[in-house]
């Protein structure tokens, strides 16, 4: 038979109906706890062997008396998170302070140079230290610098610094450790995974409508309070790691708000240099080296000195790069840049260097609409011979429709205007009239486009005039140096075969003959336009 086993009354307080099932269970009934929000009461009966709501390793099967509903102070409770989090409370700021916000942001005080997120968050950084250090109402707020003129400030002292010393001086708080949030053991114990809410660190006025003014936002506490008093409350018992690891957590979190929070906000650092650079070379030949205006005006003259007598091209145009480029670094935009890119221009055309040329037409394009005083008139009418040559018809209607009525009265630009409207006209007459007759050096960009307008004025002689034309005729009328010349021309594209001498030594031009090959070698000639550096 076996062993009788005497029922145990249930602990004061509890219901029969939650009374263990087995006569004698293996462990001792404790108490229910009813609120969460009161400590734990302490009684003189053991701790129990297993966590809080957990059940012991052996089963346990209900018996029929907890088909009973619960009483009603069995309830499952809020979650404590929720219970926990009181609610925001409205700081009442001082009116100085909302006022020094308004006038952060009036448009007379507004700076172009600063950013608008720039002054928040310097308003931000400024208010927020006034408030840890319990000066919001001692400060006096009417007297305190602006946001703008402490970053301009800012930025001042760090021009000020020297290179070197921005470049070893790294602040300690650049690379602050992020606090970790914390709550109490006994808060969590029900679920693993914690609210969003718990993780929110940003700041009151991050959290509402981000459009609204600033000295709106300034209007409730900040989040960080709140868990600095939470993270003061004692905690409920836990075991020796976790102790450990919310000791750690609690020492960060008063570190950061026991006078060690250091402000991350760093204004953007300024351009290394906001004006021009000035050189101080004073060699009259370089090459990398700067030279202040005074000097490069001194190099300039012993260029065109050298050019004029030893007529060196390559050591020239290497000089007056080199002048060019210590004029564009050191910012250099006046008559005298002018006068360089036009003597350049002018020695680039009288060699053929056709890409120097419409480099330095380009840049004097720029600095005449700049208003600075040269020769424009001349180098418009360069322009616009240049663009017969090149055959651009865009660029060349669009250089007629900006001359004005006085610039084309200059004898320069008139001459050009003539010889675009005689090769419109397909007149090769007056073309090489006016060939014959160029103003300055007008005659340099003609002689790249006068081989293949020769090729088209012979095709239209070897039409008008069948059989044979005088080689003199062809002389005279396509403005050759000499018969001789003239006879090579026709050598060089035709042969030998359209040439015939006549018995009284005059040479004639067998144009029969002759049109076929010229007619390819225009074709050629205009469909062959090689154009370097292309304005």
């Amino acid at each position: 038979m076996g062993p009788t086993w005497q029922p145990v009354p249930p602990p004061p307080g509890t219901s029969n109906t939650m009374a263990a099932p087995y006569p004698a269970p293996a462990y001792t009934p404790v108490q229910v706890r009813q609120t969460f929000g009161q400590p734990y009461p302490t009684t003189s009966q053991p701790s129990p062997p297993y966590a809080f709501g957990l059940y012991p390793p052996h089963s346990i099967t209900p018996t029929a008396s907890y088909t009973n509903p619960p009483p009603a102070t069995m309830n499952p409770a809020p979650a404590p998170a929720q219970e926990m989090e009181p609610p925001k409370k409205k700081v009442d700021w001082p009116i100085s302070v909302r006022h020094y916000v308004q006038r952060s942001f009036l448009p007379a005080n507004m700076d172009p140079t600063v950013t608008r997120e720039e002054m928040e968050a310097k308003l931000k950084e400024t208010i927020t230290q006034a408030n840890i250090k319990d000066l919001m109402f001692s400060v006096d707020w009417s007297t305190m610098s602006l946001p703008q003129e402490m970053i301009r400030e800012e930025r001042e002292r760090s021009r000020k610094l020297p290179q070197e010393m921005r470049q070893l001086h790294i602040p300690d708080n650049m690379s602050p450790t992020r606090p970790v949030a914390y709550s109490p053991p006994y808060a969590n114990s029900g679920s693993k995974k914690r609210k969003s809410s718990d993780l929110s660190e940003s700041a009151p006025w991050r959290a509402g409508n981000g459009g609204g003014r600033l000295e709106d936002r300034v209007s409730f506490t900040s989040d960080r309070g709140q868990q600095q008093q939470s993270a003061q409350e004692p905690a409920a018992p836990a075991t020796t790691s976790a102790k450990s690891k919310f000791q750690k957590q609690l020492e960060k979190r008063q570190k950061r708000f026991d006078g060690g929070y250091k402000s991350t906000y760093r204004s953007p650092s300024p351009p290394p240099s906001t004006g021009p650079v000035v050189g101080t070379c004073q060699d009259l030949e370089k090459r990398y080296l700067l030279r202040p205006e005074p000097v490069l005006r001194q190099a300039l003259e012993h260029v065109k000195r050298k050019w004029k007598s030893e007529q060196n091209y390559n050591y020239a145009c290497d000089q007056f790069k080199s002048i060019r480029q210590d004029l564009t670094v050191q910012l250099i935009r006046n008559e005298f840049t002018v006068e360089v890119y036009e003597i350049h221009a002018r020695i680039a055309l009288e060699k053929g260097d056709i890409g120097e040329y419409n480099q330095c037409q380009t840049q004097l394009k720029a600095l005449y609409q700049r208003g600075l005083k040269g020769r424009e008139t001349e180098f418009k009418a360069y322009r616009i011979l240049y663009f017969i040559y090149s055959a651009n018809r865009t660029a060349l209607n669009d250089v007629l429709a900006d001359l004005t009525p006085a610039e084309k009265k200059d004898a320069a630009i008139k001459h050009a205007l003539d010889v675009r409207s005689a090769l419109a006209l397909g007149n090769y007459h007056r073309f090489f009239r006016l060939y014959n007759d160029t103003p300055k050096m007008g005659a340099y960009l003609m002689d790249m486009f006068v081989v293949r307008e020769r090729l088209a004025a012979l095709c239209n002689i070897c039409k008008a005039y069948l059989p044979s034309v005088p080689l003199r005729f062809v002389t005279e009328e396509l403005y050759f140096e000499s018969d001789s010349e003239a006879a090579q021309f026709i050598l060089d594209h035709a042969g030998r075969e359209v040439l015939v001498e006549k018995d009284d030594g005059d040479v004639i031009v067998k144009t029969r003959e002759a049109c076929r090959p010229f007619e390819a070698a225009r074709a050629a000639a205009f469909g062959r336009i090689d154009i370097k550096g292309q304005i």
